[in-house]
C-alpha cells in the first residue's frame, strides 16, 4: 500500500507475468479475484490495493479487520519456494510440520487444532477436510500464486464453519496478459523442480490460462522421499454485463513418511528415521472443478453463482498398517452485492448461501455424509465521510450421517446448528490513517473423526463457539507502514483431543475427543514497513499471544503448542538495475509440546530460521539463489506429548535452491 516494492522487485514482477488482475478478470469471482497491490508512486496514493476476503472487493482500510496481502512483488523478492517459507512468521502464523507438509495456526492453536480453526480457501475453494486431516498445500505451486490474502481473526460470518483464527485465501493468476513462462531449479537433497505457464486470448472476450509444476526431493530426513505436481487451467469469458469462468486443476503429492523420533533419537541424528516407519508413505490426489457467473443487474446491484467440486484419494501405510480415505465436496455459493451512493459515503451490501456437501469413507469401516446449508448477510453503513459501522450475522445448520465399525455400528444421525453475529466502527482519519474496533462470533462443528471417537455416553459433540473482541491501527504513507492489532478470542465447548478421558466402547486406544472447558486468548500483533530509499526496503514484526485454560482441571496453564512470542525481520536491497538480495530472520518463542495441557515437560527451546535470496533479472531472464535455515538451525518442527515418551519431529536443516525462469 504506502510501501513500494524495491525496483528490482517490480522488474521482477513484470517478467513473471505477476501484475495485477486485468479488465479479464472475472468480475463475480469475488471471493477471490480483485486488482492486487501496486507500486506506491505518488506519496498521496493509499487506496491502490483491493482485498476481497471479505467476500466483495475493498480497500484493507475500509474493513474493520486485520487483513493482510503478500503481492506479486513481495513473493518474487522473498524467493520461497513452497508455502511454508513464504507464510512463516507472517501476520502472526505458526507453523507446524511433522515431515509430511505444514499446518497453519493464527491465533493461538495447536498443529492438531488448527486444520480446523483456520479456514484455507483456493480461489475462494474450501481446503479443510470434513476430517481432521489438515488441508495439503504443498503440491501448490508458488509460481502459479497470484497474491495471498490473510485475515488475521475470527470471521465466523462471512465464512462460518472453521474461521475461527483467520482466514487465508490463496489467489491463483487469471488470464491478464499473452505469453507464458518457464522455470527449473535444484537444490539440496537431491530436489529437481520444473514449472510452466502459458496465458492467451482465444478471441476479445475469450481468456485461457494453463500452468503445471513437477518437484522431487529426497528431503532433510531419512526415508522421506516427496513428489508432488499439479495442473492448473482456467477459461474465462466478459462481457458488458456478464462474466463467467470454468477452471479445473489436479494435484499430485507422494511422500514417505519417517514418523516421530525419541529425545535420545533426536539429539544423536536428527535426520534419521523412526526404524518402525520405514517404509510408510502418504499418497494423496485431487481433482477439482470450479464455475462462477456473474450478472450486473444494474448500476447498483451485482448477482453471483459460484459452484465447486472436489474430489480426492489418500493412501497410506502408517506405522504398518495400510489405510485409505476416499473424499468428495460439493459447495454451491449464490450472492448478491449491492453498492449505493448515500450522503456520507458509499452503502455496501453483501448477502448470500452457502451449501456445502462432503463426503468421506475411511477403508476401516468409518463413512460420514455431512451438509451444512448457512446463509449470511452483511452491511457496511456509513455515518459520516470518515466513520462507518459494519453489522451481519450468519445462521448454519449441519446434518451428519455417520457410521463407524466400533462406536456407531448401526449409524447415527446427528443435528447441529450454530449462529455469528458482528459488529465494528471504522474511522478514516485520512486516506491512509484508520483506526477500528469490532466484535465477532465464530464456531466450527466437530469433524467426522472427532465425532466418531468420543466418550461412552457422549453422541455427539457440541458445536464450539467462540467471541472474538479486536482493535487496530494502521497508518500508511509512502514511507511508512505502521499496524497494530490487539484482540481477545474466548472459547465455549472447544474441541480437542483429550488422552486421559474414558476411550468410545470398543475403541482401539485411550483417550477421546471431548468439548473442553473454556479456553481464553488474547494478544498483540504488530508490523512495521519503511522504505528507506527507492533501494532499500526493511521491516520488522511482533505477536504475543497469551492463551491459557480458564476452567477445569488444567485452570491457568499454557494451551500447547502456542508459542507465546513470535516475531520477524527483512530487507530487501536493490544493489543495481539487475542484483537484489533479500534477508529474513523468523523468531519462534518457547512453547509446551502439543498434548502436554498440564505444562509437565520443560519448555521445547526457542529459534531462529534465516533466509537469504539473492535475485537476477535481465530482459526475459531471470535466476534466484536462496537458503532457508542458512545457520543450520536445530528446532523441533512438530511434537506430541505422552508420559510413556514424547514423540519429536526435527525441522529443516540448511536448504539451498537454485532456479532460472524465461518468460516470453
Amino acid at each position: 500500500m504506502g510501501i513500494k516494492p524495491t525496483k528490482l522487485a517490480l522488474s521482477l514482477s513484470a517478467i513473471f507475468g505477476l501484475t495485477s488482475l486485468s479488465s479479464f478478470a472475472f468480475a463475480a469471482d469475488l471471493d477471490s479475484k480483485a486488482t492486487s497491490k501496486q507500486a506506491v508512486i505518488d506519496s498521496s496514493s493509499v487506496d491502490e490495493t483491493l482485498v476481497v476476503i471479505g467476500r466483495s472487493p475493498n480497500n484493507p482500510l475500509n474493513i474493520a479487520a486485520n487483513v493482510n496481502v503478500i503481492d506479486a512483488g513481495d513473493i518474487q523478492m522473498s524467493g520461497a519456494s513452497n508455502l511454508g517459507d513464504l507464510l512463516r512468521g507472517q501476520s502472526g502464523i505458526q507453523i507446524s510440520d511433522n515431515n509430511t507438509g505444514p499446518v497453519f495456526s493464527m491465533r493461538g492453536f495447536s498443529a492438531s487444532q488448527a486444520a480446523s480453526n483456520t479456514l484455507i480457501l483456493l480461489d475462494g475453494r474450501r481446503l479443510n477436510n470434513i476430517d481432521i486431516a489438515a488441508p495439503s498445500v504443498s503440491a501448490i505451486s508458488v509460481s502459479q500464486i497470484e497474491r495471498v490474502e490473510i485475515l488475521s481473526g475470527s470471521s465466523g460470518v462471512l465464512y462460518g464453519d472453521q474461521a475461527v483464527g483467520g482466514v487465508i485465501n490463496i489467489i491463483t493468476k487469471a488470464p491478464t496478459d499473452i505469453g507464458g513462462g518457464l522455470q527449473l531449479a535444484t537444490g539440496s537433497f537431491n530436489m529437481l523442480e520444473a514449472k510452466g505457464d502459458m496465458s492467451g486470448a482465444i478471441n476479445e472476450a475469450w481468456h485461457y490460462y494453463l500452468a503445471a509444476s513437477y518437484n522431487e526431493s529426497d528431503n532433510y530426513r531419512d526415508e522421506n522421499d516427496s513428489q508432488t505436481s499439479s495442473v492448473l487451467g482456467r477459461v474465462q469469458y466478459q462481457a458488458d454485463k456478464q462474466d463467467f469462468f470454468i477452471e479445473t486443476s489436479y494435484y499430485d503429492n507422494d511422500r514417505q513418511t519417517p514418523g516421530s523420533l525419541s529425545g535420545t533419537e533426536l539429539a544423536d541424528d536428527p535426520r534419521q528415521a523412526n526404524p518402525w516407519n520405514i517404509g510408510d508413505y502418504i499418497h494423496e490426489i485431487t481433482s477439482a472443478v470450479r464455475s462462477g457467473y456473474f450478472y450486473q443487474l444494474n448500476n447498483n446491484w451485482n448477482t453471483g453463482l459460484d459452484v465447486s467440486y472436489s474430489d480426492s484419494a489418500t493412501k497410506s501405510i502408517q506405522w504398518g498398517g495400510y489405510g485409505r480415505n476416499d473424499r468428495t465436496l460439493l459447495s454451491v455459493s449464490p450472492k448478491a452485492i449491492a453498492k449505493y451512493v448515500v450522503d456520507n459515503g458509499e452503502l455496501n451490501i453483501v448477502g448470500g448461501i452457502d451449501y456445502h456437501l462432503g463426503e468421506s469413507e475411511f477403508s476401516w469401516g468409518r463413512s460420514n455424509q455431512q451438509t451444512q446449508t448457512s446463509a449470511y448477510v452483511q452491511a457496511t453503513v456509513p455515518l459520516t465521510q470518515s466513520l462507518s459501522y459494519v453489522v451481519g450475522g450468519r445462521y448454519a445448520q449441519a446434518d451428519d450421517d455417520l457410521v463407524d465399525g466400533d462406536a456407531y455400528p448401526n449409524g447415527v444421525d446427528l443435528e447441529q446448528d450454530a449462529h455469528a453475529f458482528e459488529f465494528g466502527l471504522n474511522y478514516r482519519h485520512s486516506s491512509g490513517h484508520r483506526v477500528y474496533v469490532r466484535a465477532d462470533e465464530n464456531f466450527r462443528f466437530a469433524k467426522v473423526d472427532e465425532q466418531a471417537y468420543t466418550s461412552p455416553g457422549v453422541i455427539g459433540l457440541k458445536p464450539q463457539t467462540g467471541r472474538s473482541y479486536e482493535a487496530g491501527w494502521d497508518f500508511i504513507n509512502a514511507i511508512h507502514q505502521l499496524t497494530v492489532n490487539v484482540y481477545r478470542l474466548d472459547l465455549e465447548d472447544e474441541i480437542i483431543w483429550d488422552p486421559s478421558a474414558q476411550k468410545p466402547d470398543g475403541g482401539q486406544f485411550d483417550g477421546a475427543n471431548v468439548n473442553a472447558e473454556a479456553s481464553r486468548r488474547y494478544g498483540v500483533s504488530t508490523q512495521y514497513d519503511m522504505q528507506v530509499s527507492s533501494d532499500l526496503v526493511f521491516g520488522i514484526s511482533y505477536d504475543y499471544i497469551d492463551a491459557e485454560f480458564t476452567n477445569g482441571v488444567n485452570q491457568g496453564k499454557a494451551l500447547s503448542w502456542v508459542a507465546k512470542h513470535n516475531g520477524r525481520g527483512y530487507v530487501s536491497y536493490d544493489i543495481n538495475d539487475h542484483w537484489q538480495v533479500f534477508a529474513e530472520g523468523a523468531y519462534t518463542g518457547e512453547r509446551f509440546i502439543e498434548g502436554d495441557n498440564a505444562n509437565l515437560d520443560p519448555k521445547l527451546d526457542s529459534y531462529v530460521l534465516t533466509n537469504i535470496a539473492i535475485n537476477y533479472t535481465r530482459n526475459h531472464w531471470s535466476a534466484s539463489l536462496r537458503a532457508d535455515n542458512l545457520l543450520d538451525e536445530d528446532y523441533v518442527s512438530a511434537g506430541y506429548y505422552s508420559i510413556w515418551g514424547s514423540g519429536y519431529y526435527p525441522g529443516e536443516g540448511r536448504n539451498l535452491r537454485l532456479s532460472t525462469s524465461y518468460r516470453f
